[in-house]
C-alpha cells in the first residue's frame, strides 16, 4: 500500500504513538503492570461521584421528568453543534472566566476542540510552517519553545516536517520541603532573545505548558510576563498550555497567576480533571484565531464532540469545577508527589538521582546523571520488568539531542497511580538503576 507524504509522516513511529500504544497494551494486559508512564489522570472517588451525579441528571432534566427522550444527554449526542462548539458550554465558559478573572470575554473568544491534542494540531499548523512574506516569497516559521524539555505530544503535529525552535534551560540546584536532591529548570532569556530565528522573523508563535509536562515545572509570573512582552515585540502569539494548570484542574503548588490578553492563546482541557475519554479541549483567544479554529473544525471534525460539554456546563455554572479542582484534585496530587518523592529517596539512597522540584502536574521528572545507558535503553529494561515510564529524549522537540547528554539521562514518571503501584514500580526502578550504577 502506497501512502502520500502526509500518510508516511503520520504512520512512522513517534514518541507519542509509543506512549499511547504502551498505555493501551498495559490496560489490556493479563499481567500486572506498574503503570508509571502514561498521562491518564487518577480516579479520585469524590470527583467521580460528582461526574456520575451530573451524568445521571442529564437524563432526567426535563421539567416534569416524564420524557427522558428529550433529555440534555440525548440532545447532546443526537445533534451536531456548530463548528465552534456547544453554545451552552461556551456561554458557561465565558461566564466562568469573566466571573473569576474579569477578562471581558464574549462567545467570539472561545472555541472547542476534540481534546487539547487536536487544538495543538490546529494551532501549530496555523502558526508554524510555510508563510508568504511581504514580497510573496516563502518563509518557513517555527514554534518557539522557550523552555525544553516540553510536552511529547507537540513533536509530530505539523502536517509537513517539524517546525520547532527550542531553548535549553538553566538548571539550578534547589531544595524542596527543606530537603536536598532537587533541581529546577529556568528560562535562559539571554539565549532566547539572541535566537537567530526570533531576530530574523522566523518564529510564528511562542508556546509553553504551565505546569510543564513532563517536569512539573511552573514558570514564574515574571517569566510569563517576559515571554508575553517578547511575543508582542515580535508580533507573534503566546500560546499557553493549561492542561494541568489554572483554573481547572489547578494542579499547581507554587504561587502563580493566570492572565490573558488578545495576543495570548490559552488552551484548556477536561482530561486532567478526570474526563479524558470525552475528548474536550478549550481555546480562549482573539476572535480571528477562534474563527480559524472553527473553520478547521468544520473540515476535520464537522463539529466538536458535545458529551463532555454537557457534563461540564453545570459544573462551570455553579463553580463546582473550581471547587473540585481546589479541594480534591490539587491536594490529591500534592500528596501523591510527597509519597512518590519519599519512596524514590528510599529506593535510591545515596545513588545519583535528582528530582525536578515538584511544582505541579501529575508527573515527577528524574535525572540519573552519567547513567551508563540511555534512558531509552532503561525504558526497555523496565518494560520487560513490568514497569512503564517515559524516556526523556522524546521531550526535546527542536533540539539536536545527540549533542545534549542531559536529554538521555531523565525519565518522566506518573504519580497518578495508586499507592501500591507507586511502591512496586519505584522499587523496580530503584533496583534496576542501582544495578546500572554498580556496573551490573
Amino acid at each position: 500500500m502506497n501512502f502520500s507524504k502526509f500518510g508516511q509522516k503520520f504512520t512512522q513511529p513517534t514518541g507519542i504513538s509509543q506512549l499511547m500504544d504502551d498505555l493501551g497494551d498495559a490496560l489490556k494486559s493479563d499481567q500486572p503492570i506498574n503503570m508509571l508512564g502514561g498521562g491518564n489522570p487518577a480516579r479520585i472517588d469524590a470527583v467521580n461521584e460528582v461526574f456520575l451525579e451530573t451524568y445521571r441528571a442529564l437524563g432526567n432534566d426535563d421539567a416534569n421528568n416524564t420524557n427522558e427522550l428529550n433529555s440534555t444527554a440525548l440532545t447532546s449526542i443526537g445533534n451536531y453543534s456548530n463548528p465552534q462548539g456547544d453554545a451552552a458550554f461556551i456561554d458557561a465558559l465565558v461566564g466562568f472566566f469573566n466571573r473569576h478573572y474579569d477578562w471581558n470575554l464574549s462567545a467570539d473568544n472561545v472555541a472547542l476542540t476534540n481534546g487539547s491534542q487536536n487544538a495543538f494540531f490546529y494551532l501549530f499548523n496555523l502558526f508554524g510552517g510555510a508563510f508568504n512574506d511581504v514580497n510573496n516569497e516563502t518563509v518557513d516559521k517555527s514554534i518557539l519553545l522557550p523552555l525544553a524539555p516540553e510536552y511529547i505530544g507537540y513533536s509530530d503535529v505539523h502536517v509537513e516536517g517539524q517546525h520547532f525552535a527550542a531553548v535549553l534551560p538553566h538548571i539550578d540546584t534547589v531544595t524542596h520541603d527543606g530537603e536536598e536532591g532537587f533541581f529546577k529548570y529556568r528560562v535562559d532569556f539571554e539565549a532566547l532573545e539572541n535566537l537567530p530565528a526570533l531576530i530574523e522573523g522566523r518564529i510564528g508563535a511562542i508556546c509553553c505548558s504551565r505546569p510543564t509536562n513532563p517536569t512539573g515545572n511552573v514558570l514564574t509570573d515574571e517569566e510569563m510576563s517576559r515571554l508575553s512582552d517578547i511575543a508582542k515585540r515580535y508580533d507573534v502569539p503566546l500560546i499557553i498550555d493549561n492542561a494541568y494548570g489554572m483554573p481547572f484542574p489547578n494542579i499547581i503548588y507554587s504561587d502563580a497567576h493566570l492572565t490573558w490578553d488578545d495576543n495570548t492563546i490559552l488552551c484548556f482541557s477536561l482530561s486532567k480533571i478526570g474526563l479524558p475519554g470525552v475528548r474536550t479541549g478549550i481555546i480562549v483567544a482573539a476572535p480571528e484565531v477562534i474563527a480559524a479554529v472553527s473553520a478547521l473544525n468544520a473540515v476535520v471534525n464537522l463539529s466538536p464532540t458535545r458529551f463532555g460539554a454537557a457534563i461540564a456546563t453545570p459544573l462551570l455554572q455553579d463553580d463546582r469545577i473550581k471547587q473540585l479542582s481546589d479541594n480534591e484534585i490539587k491536594p490529591f496530587y500534592q500528596q501523591q508527589a510527597t509519597t512518590a518523592v519519599r519512596l524514590l529517596k528510599e529506593a535510591m539512597g545515596d545513588y545519583p538521582m535528582m528530582i525536578h522540584k515538584p511544582e505541579g502536574a501529575i508527573f515527577l521528572w528524574l535525572w540519573f546523571k552519567d547513567l551508563q545507558i540511555t534512558t531509552d535503553e532503561l525504558y526497555e529494561i523496565l518494560k520487560k520488568k513490568g514497569t512503564l515510564i517515559v524516556p526523556s529524549q522524546h521531550f526535546f522537540p527542536g533540539v539536536d539531542v545527540t549533542q545534549y547528554p542531559h536529554a538521555h539521562e531523565c525519565i518522566r514518571m506518573s504519580i497518578a497511580a495508586d499507592e501500591q503501584t507507586l511502591i512496586d514500580g519505584i522499587k523496580v526502578i530503584g533496583e534496576v538503576v542501582r544495578a546500572l550504577y554498580n556496573g551490573k
